[in-house]
């Protein structure tokens, strides 16, 4: 069992592996705050599912790529008491060829992983460190660490959490911080879908455990990390996706 009683932030709390950490973290003792930005309806019916199996739950609406809003959301949440565990969740894709792709699709995506991962961790941080101890998961994905066509944009922004998680490792490790990252590879998931439908029966064969990954496979990992079991690890990098990509 982790530590009960500490506060945790889950961005993109709404999606599918959001949802699976809260769930965990909920189940772990901890009070969760579900955060979601345009399906706060869905963040909503989690917390009251979260709760009505005696956890604890509530939700945070705000978009993450607004550098204010965040600020002024995150800075009132932590004025008398410190989020101590914090997953940084949400992402988004928008794919393209790279010679095809558009200024747009290229923002979007970074503006959500990298400036997201600022605008929600930053204002976190003075008060997480005055408290000597909190944890910091970044969800990344495999595409960084093997690249996927059509997803430069995507695969350039997780690539950028993955080595920030271990700059920050190092700077938060004297203050009892550890922060880690987490590289899902294919996931069961709405955003997931299509690819799944066309390719699925593939991806499953490349795996040598011969299957597609779960939600709670991913949000077991981010638990661990996120709890005592996980103290003595920081600035890793973990694959969670079934040996796809990682024994090519």
């Amino acid at each position: 069992m982790n530590s009960p009683g500490r506060r945790a932030l889950v961005s993109g709390g709404s999606g599918e592996l959001g949802a699976a950490i809260c769930r965990m973290l909920a189940r772990a003792g901890h009070h969760v705050y579900v955060h979601a930005n345009r399906r706060a309806e869905v963040a909503r019916q989690l917390a009251q599912s979260i709760t009505a199996q005696g956890g604890s739950a509530e939700v945070l609406q705000f978009d993450i790529t607004d550098a204010a809003t965040s600020r002024a959301v995150l800075e009132a949440l932590v004025a008398d008491q410190p989020i101590q565990i914090l997953v940084n969740n949400a992402g988004i894709t928008d794919d393209a060829v790279f010679a095809g792709m558009s200024a747009v699709q290229w923002h979007r995506v970074i503006d959500v992983s990298v400036h997201g991962f600022y605008n929600v961790t930053q204002p976190l941080l003075l008060p997480m460190i005055h408290s000597r101890w909190g944890r910091i998961v970044n969800v990344t994905s495999v595409a960084a660490l093997t690249g996927n066509r059509g997803q430069v944009n995507y695969a350039a922004s997780k690539a950028g959490l993955h080595h920030l998680t271990r700059v920050l490792a190092r700077e938060l490790g004297p203050r009892g911080i550890t922060v880690n990252a987490v590289a899902p590879g294919p996931f069961e998931s709405k955003m997931m879908a299509q690819t799944l439908r066309d390719f699925g029966d593939a991806i499953a064969a490349s795996s040598p455990l011969g299957r597609i990954g779960r939600p709670d496979d991913m949000a077991g990992v981010a638990l661990y990390l996120a709890g005592r079991a996980g103290a003595y690890v920081t600035g890793a990098v973990i694959p969670v996706d079934g040996g796809i990509a990682t024994t090519r």
